[in-house]
């Protein structure tokens, strides 16, 4: 994890528009807006998942995304329908992966 690069707060929905970087040499940076990053900030409520499998979805208004926990958070008490807010590493995945 490269802590120079930002932490964006941003809205899922903005999220589908972000892309590997190809000029970083941090391997798992990525671009949204002209800008590198690594970790993003979102803030919504808890529809699905659980504290087991240690992921959840997100939905901030914008739209979805899953969040993983790992397992120093798995432990804490995750309710679906809390509002949380969240910053963590950013992982791209592919728009055709299922």
């Amino acid at each position: 994890m490269d802590y120079n690069l930002k932490a964006l707060k941003l809205l899922s929905g903005q999220l589908k528009n972000a892309r590997q970087s190809q000029v970083s040499s941090t391997p798992s940076a990525l671009t949204l807006f002209g800008k590198l990053f690594q970790r993003a900030w979102l803030q919504g409520i808890l529809v699905s998942g659980s504290t087991e499998q240690g992921h959840f979805i997100l939905d901030d208004g914008s739209g979805i995304i899953e969040l993983s926990l790992s397992n120093e958070f798995r432990q804490r008490n995750w309710k679906l329908g809390i509002y949380v807010m969240v910053v963590g590493h950013m992982v791209y995945v592919p728009a055709s992966h299922p």
